[in-house]
């Protein structure tokens, strides 16, 4: 009889479970506290009880640990002299979707290489994060993986659904179970129905197909949750000026839903150059200060050093802390829009 199943797989890797990985690298009590604490500040932002913006920042994407660390470590340091207007929450992007190919993000390939080595990318992944939040700082990441949610959620305090996902009826079930707020953002041609869409799903009670913590397959039952909020970050044109973000407002409201929106300064609205994003970042702070409540926070791309580079293959020609995806602002840029920001905010509120 002739085989008609795996015609076109090379191959299977086994993973090790997410509690086999958890009891390996555990969540310390330093991280428990600096992750509970942050998602709960960022639920009270997006119901409006805390005053503060929302503040996304840090690179497109982590590929290198030091790097990485170290602007931990600068961002740690600027929080805090900051925190009274501004609650900075790092992001720390291990999975990038692809348009076509590409390298998939430091999970799928931590070496760079193509060997797809996702043990040891879900290992130093689940490092990384232990050492970040435990200098207290939040974190931010995209889940572009249903089953990588297991293995590292438990550090995240802010999770995103991104514009190539937001229609996938799968990524809208695994937001309806993640333990922390979530941010939707547009489709990529700048429609915002499928955001508000994935929203309503997310607040619904799910039944789906997953992993549990011994990495067993099974039916996920999820409670439904209940902070997602939506993120424009562009489509055909940019979507941050006041009329767009009214219109957002008001169809948030006629679907019955929170108006809270998050403006994404990179991607289509800075058309992917950095020099754009302190445009669009200084834009919506005006508009925020002239009363528009609706806005909530921002998200930068921000890294060591500015602008992007391609990866030719060999890590050795690598620039340190440029990124290999998208445009980034530098970090003398960041600090200086952070506090910049945070001076105008300090003093008495614009009136329109």
């Amino acid at each position: 009889m002739k085989p008609t199943d795996d015609l076109r797989v090379r191959g299977y890797r086994p993973l090790m479970p997410p509690s086999l990985l958890k009891g390996r690298i555990p969540i310390s009590e330093r991280t428990a506290e600096c992750v509970t604490e942050g998602r709960k500040t960022i639920e009270r932002i997006l119901c409006k009880q805390d005053k503060r913006l929302l503040v996304i920042v840090g690179p497109c994407s982590i590929h290198d640990e030091k790097a990485t660390l170290e602007y931990a470590r600068r961002l740690c340091a600027l929080k805090k002299r900051v925190e009274e207007t501004l609650f900075l929450v790092m992001r720390v992007y291990f999975e990038k979707p692809r348009t076509t190919v590409g390298w998939k993000g430091f999970i799928n390939d931590p070496a760079l290489d193509g060997t797809c080595d996702m043990s040891e990318g879900l290992r130093r992944a689940r490092q990384l994060l232990l050492s970040i939040t435990e200098m207290g700082l939040a974190t931010a990441t995209e889940f572009l993986d249903s089953i990588t949610a297991q293995y590292i959620a438990d550090f995240i305090c802010w999770a995103a659904v991104g514009a190539r996902t937001i229609e996938s009826q799968i990524h809208r079930e695994m937001a309806s179970g993640l333990s922390m707020p979530v941010g939707f953002k547009n489709s990529t041609d700048g429609n915002l129905a499928p955001a508000i869409n994935a929203m309503l799903a997310a607040r619904t009670p799910q039944g789906f197909l997953g992993i549990d913590q011994e990495g067993t397959t099974c039916v996920v039952k999820t409670a439904g949750n209940p902070w997602g909020h939506i993120v424009l970050r562009g489509g055909k044109r940019p979507n941050y000026d006041p009329i767009t973000l009214e219109e957002a407002r008001l169809k948030l409201i006629e679907k019955g839903l929170p108006e809270a929106i998050m403006v994404d300064c990179s991607h289509a609205n800075s058309m992917k150059k950095y020099q754009g994003q302190p445009v669009v970042w200084k834009n919506v702070v005006t508009q925020h200060q002239l009363g528009n409540d609706a806005i909530i926070g921002l998200m930068l791309e921000s890294n060591l050093r500015e602008g992007n580079q391609k990866f030719n293959g060999s890590r050795d020609t690598l620039r340190y802390g440029v990124s290999i995806t998208d445009e980034c602002v530098s970090w003398e840029t960041t600090e200086t829009l952070m506090t910049e920001t945070h001076a105008r905010l300090s003093r008495t509120p614009m009136v329109a």
